[in-house]
């Protein structure tokens, strides 16, 4: 199994893989699957800033279309940034989609300056979730 600074490390390397010209705020995200595959994503922005694909949603998404859909961590690097950035509401919510409340998630700027959380506790109140599981 992948050590959470192996799969920062990736997060890094991918955010120099993101292109912003208009921010020039790289991010970068590392997705690790079950079966030992990690999948990266990067950030690609937009002049229409509304059409900007976060990291971690184009990490999801090169994941699913590579058949993969069992992910067991996930880290998000913004190396520009002097503190960590957690994902944005929109990442929150596509990830509740794949990973389990108890899945480990870590971001941050640099190795030495990041936060360890899980997708429960970074997305507490679930709803669409929640409203799968009420009884009707």
């Amino acid at each position: 199994m992948m050590n959470d600074t192996a799969l920062f490390d990736a997060a890094i390397q991918a955010a120099e893989h993101s292109y912003s010209p208009y921010s020039h705020f790289r991010v970068g995200a590392a997705l690790l699957c079950k079966d030992g595959t990690v999948i990266t994503g990067a950030n690609i922005e937009n002049r229409s800033f509304g059409l900007t694909i976060c990291a971690e949603r184009n990490a999801v998404g090169t994941a699913l279309a590579s058949g993969r859909k069992d992910f067991v961590a996930l880290a998000v690097a913004a190396p520009d940034s002097g503190y960590p950035v957690s994902p944005c509401g929109a990442c929150r919510q596509v990830l509740s989609e794949f990973l389990s409340p108890d899945c480990p998630i870590q971001f941050g700027s640099a190795p030495d300056n990041r936060v360890f959380t899980t997708m429960g506790e970074l997305f507490p109140h679930d709803a669409l979730h929640d409203l799968s599981r009420k009884e009707h």
